[in-house]
């Protein structure tokens, strides 16, 4: 009963303290944009780390603002506090992880797809191990033929947490760098050569 009531609680709270803290270290650093290439105007794939998962959310409407990201959230109350963080953000999710709920979050990410939308996925994500690559992005990218964009978020100055992701928190008045990689297309290719390129090109600019 405690436990149950708790988790109300930081559903509740959490969120909003959340979307606030990450404002403040949005406001309060210089941004810096290297887009690669044009954002492809149809869907595709954006894969970013987990530990980098804080000041992600607001590249996407810098580098397409017409255009709708799911992004892929576990079924965990974790992932409930998540989707409730980047709602006001205009990301939507798809519950479901490589741990929980797989099958099903590989069938709504596809739909979603096939509804002209893109999909958002932290393939090291949710218990890593931390910068792993999963199937979960090269099977959707395959089966939907569609691009991946690779996405890195790299603070000058920043806390990083003690946590399995090395969870990162920029600090106020530094740089943020926001790495956004041309278009990926994975057509053809294996899936352990297709993950080991999604690796090599998301460590590029990695914290």
């Amino acid at each position: 009963m405690r436990k149950r009531l708790l988790r109300r609680l930081a559903v509740w709270l959490v969120p909003p303290l959340g979307w606030g803290l990450m404002w403040f270290l949005y406001l309060t650093n210089r941004k810096v944009w290297r887009f690669e290439a044009p954002v492809p105007s149809g869907p595709f794939v954006v894969l970013f780390w987990h530990g980098e998962l804080l000041m992600a959310p607001f590249i996407f409407k810098k580098a397409r603002p017409d255009t709708t990201v799911n992004v892929m959230i576990s079924d965990h109350f974790d992932g409930e506090i998540i989707t409730r963080i980047i709602a006001p953000f205009g990301l939507k999710t798809v519950r479901g992880s490589s741990r929980k709920g797989a099958a099903k979050a590989l069938i709504g990410a596809i739909r979603k797809v096939q509804e002209g939308q893109s999909v958002g996925i932290t393939p090291d994500g949710p218990k890593g191990p931390r910068h792993s690559v999963g199937d979960g992005a090269v099977t959707i990218a395959q089966k939907a033929r569609i691009p991946v964009i690779v996405l890195n978020c790299r603070p000058s100055r920043y806390w990083q947490l003690k946590s399995w992701d090395r969870f990162v928190i920029p600090k106020p008045f530094g740089r943020i760098e926001y790495h956004m990689s041309a278009p990926m297309d994975l057509t053809g290719l294996e899936k352990e050569e297709a993950r080991a390129l999604i690796r090599e090109r998301m460590l590029r600019h990695a914290v």
